[in-house]
């Protein structure tokens, strides 16, 4: 069985190398969705895969780090991170650009990490950047190094969203 959980934020970003000007060359925006499906063969003692108020502690706060924050690609250009870690009070540097495809590794990646020894597998993590346009990341891609090594030490946050957040240092 598969049950899905869906949350939603807001984030800005600029995906360098993008066909498109406006997104290569423009800080933009987009009003995200990030679905994880869960699957499990067996239900627990309440009936269920897992209770959704759980999936929430655990996967919820990962996301909400990202709401209203500026996504940064750490091998963009060094003046430009500069400017946006300087204005911007919430900011979050990923080692991979931030586009659907790299934010659905992302999200899968810390998702499947967070939810070891719940019993439950993540089946994959869905990033819709649009109503019409999603990425669907599964375990194969974050264990593909030729898409961008994700590793915890790799990723960093600005003081404000670390203050936000218990356990914070916990997330990778």
């Amino acid at each position: 069985m598969i049950i899905r959980k869906l949350f939603k934020f807001e984030n800005a970003h600029i995906v360098r190398g993008s066909l498109s000007p406006k997104c290569a060359l423009s800080l933009h925006g987009h009003s995200y969705r990030v679905e994880f499906l869960l699957r499990s063969d067996r239900l627990n003692q309440a009936q269920m895969v897992i209770d959704f108020t759980r999936v929430k502690e655990l996967l919820g706060w990962f996301v909400e780090a990202f709401d209203h924050s500026v996504t940064i690609w750490s091998g963009d250009d060094p003046e430009y991170v500069e400017a946006m870690k300087k204005h911007s009070e919430r900011w979050i540097v990923m080692p991979v650009s931030p586009s659907a495809e790299q934010f659905a590794r992302v999200f899968f990646w810390f998702g499947y990490r967070a939810l070891k020894g719940e019993g439950i597998t993540l089946d994959s993590a869905i990033v819709h950047e649009t109503d019409a346009a999603y990425a669907q990341a599964f375990l194969e891609d974050i264990e593909n190094k030729s898409m961008g090594e994700l590793k915890a030490e790799d990723f960093s946050y600005s003081e404000a969203i670390k203050l936000d957040f218990n356990g914070f240092d916990n997330c990778g």
